[in-house]
């Protein structure tokens, strides 16, 4: 009777340790583990968001800034150049002008030249002013500040234009002089 109680009991722990072996076993330290790792990243990932999104902001403002300053530095050089064409009008043109040897015809020209491009200056001037003071249209600082780098380039070449037509025209007084100087020369021979 014992051996058969024996083989009986290996029998039935034999059979309850085979059911035993599919069932799964949960260890709640690690489940507890994985949730906290859970939630700590879903921190993680909030705080990443609300840094992205700060630092989009402020590239934001940093572009805005940008675009002012471009702005203003656009606006600075359009200054400038249209002092150096005003400089130009008062010192050069007038010794040109008065120079006993550009003729009368060529004075109405050079005059009207030099005027159309202090005009063009003004007209400049007005249009950035307008552009700045108001919302031109509704554009973006970053489309004003591209305007206003065209209209700076274009006050460059006047500048350019200017001093050209200025040389242009001292090398012809020059010219005559020399020219002068040679036809009215003494000749003792």
């Amino acid at each position: 009777m014992k051996i058969k109680f024996l083989t009986t009991g290996i029998a039935l722990l034999l059979s309850f340790s085979l059911h035993a072996q599919g069932m799964p076993v949960y260890d709640n330290t690690n489940f507890v583990s994985l949730v906290k790792s859970l939630v700590e990243s879903a921190k993680q990932t909030s705080q990443l968001l609300k840094t992205a999104e700060f630092l989009k902001q402020q590239k934001e403002n940093l572009e805005t800034v940008n675009n002012v300053v471009r702005q203003m530095n656009a606006v600075r050089e359009i200054g400038r150049n249209n002092q150096r064409l005003i400089q130009v009008m008062q010192n050069d043109l007038r010794d040109i002008l008065n120079s006993p040897y550009i003729k009368p015809d060529e004075m109405t020209r050079i005059s009207e030249s030099f005027t159309a491009i202090v005009e063009n200056s003004l007209e400049t001037m007005v249009f950035i002013d307008q552009i700045l003071s108001s919302d031109y249209l509704k554009m973006s600082d970053a489309e004003r500040a591209t305007i206003l780098k065209q209209k700076e380039e274009e006050s460059k070449e006047m500048v350019s234009n200017i001093g050209i037509r200025t040389r242009r025209y001292k090398d012809i007084i020059s010219f005559r002089k020399m020219q002068d100087k040679i036809n009215n020369r003494d000749t003792e021979y």
